[in-house]
């Protein structure tokens, strides 16, 4: 074989293994192995691990937002207290100011058993409510725009002064507010885990740049540009980014499923997790961490290729 013949084997040969970012002079230049492979495949699965749990949260607390405007949006309460012996009298005179209001449904005297429900985490299961004076408490269904909370209070004030509306708007926005602030600081996780994932992937692809000096400086003497070089680095770098953030995407959406549902959870933590076709979006995340490894490696490559001459 003549030595041109022998030189443009060789050519050929190096770069069908730069494309196919397999075995021959491929691995070779990008080591297969190693603390840079390691490092790569574990922080992009612990980084895909957090992101499912930000995910969640960001998306359940989302809900918790829009249940807590809604439910608490959809009745008002009233509270009665009166002198001895006229609290029933009060009551019905107020149910009678309600039913007349326009935009409000059929009022509910709560019974005794649902008041100890509501006074049982301040005073315990065993608080004997018939013998307190505790005021009555009428719930007010909203069925129409036509509601004038306003109206009814001052109504209230007029005709029977031991009355007390209450639209929960003093309850109802910080609990709205801290489900949205929730929600956004779940977003900021996101994305400052992308930015964690690009520069610990970013590191990594230097240390093997670095490691394949003498390598590198051989392909340039054959000829291979450095856009050459780079596609075996981001290739590698890219399918280790996608292959550890499915691993630790899938272990933490197997996290999520383990924790209590809706009916069991309850309190704060009602609903943490995927409900229907929630559940594809955590498969996104591969997707996005390879994106982030393409574009860390291919920047930090050409950088670095181009600094080194």
């Amino acid at each position: 074989m003549k030595r041109h013949d022998f030189r443009a084997l060789n050519l050929r040969t190096l770069w069908q293994g730069l494309i196919r970012g397999d075995g021959g002079t491929g691995d070779r230049i990008v080591p297969p192995t190693g603390f840079t492979a390691h490092l790569t495949l574990f922080s992009a699965a612990a980084m895909a691990f957090l992101a499912v749990f930000a995910l969640a949260l960001a998306l359940a607390t989302g809900r918790l937002a829009d249940r807590w405007s809604s439910e608490l949006a959809q009745s008002v309460t009233v509270r009665v207290s009166a002198p001895d012996g006229d609290q029933d009298a009060y009551t019905q005179a107020v149910l009678q100011i309600v039913q007349a209001t326009p935009g409000a449904g059929t009022p509910q005297k709560l019974p005794n058993d649902q008041v100890a429900q509501l006074l049982a985490p301040w005073f315990g299961p065993d608080m004997p409510v018939d013998a307190l004076p505790v005021p009555d408490l009428i719930e007010v269904p909203i069925i129409s725009k036509d509601f004038d909370p306003e109206g009814l209070r001052l109504r209230l004030e007029a005709e029977a002064s031991g009355a007390v509306l209450d639209d929960h708007t003093q309850w109802r926005r910080p609990l709205v507010t801290a489900a949205n602030r929730l929600r956004a600081f779940g977003i900021i996780s996101l994305i400052l885990i992308a930015a964690a994932s690009a520069s610990m992937i970013t590191l990594a692809a230097k240390a093997a740049l670095a490691a394949n000096g003498q390598v590198i400086r051989v392909l340039r003497l054959i000829g291979a540009r450095d856009i050459t070089i780079a596609t075996a680095f981001v290739r590698r770098f890219t399918h280790r980014a996608a292959l550890g953030a499915g691993a630790g995407t899938l272990a933490g959406m197997l996290c999520v499923a383990l924790l209590p549902d809706m009916q069991a959870a309850g309190g704060f933590l009602t609903g943490l997790g995927f409900q229907g076709w929630g559940w594809l979006m955590p498969l996104l995340i591969p997707v996005i961490a390879a994106a982030v490894g393409f574009l860390a490696t291919k920047w930090a490559a050409l950088r670095m290729l181009g600094s080194v001459r």
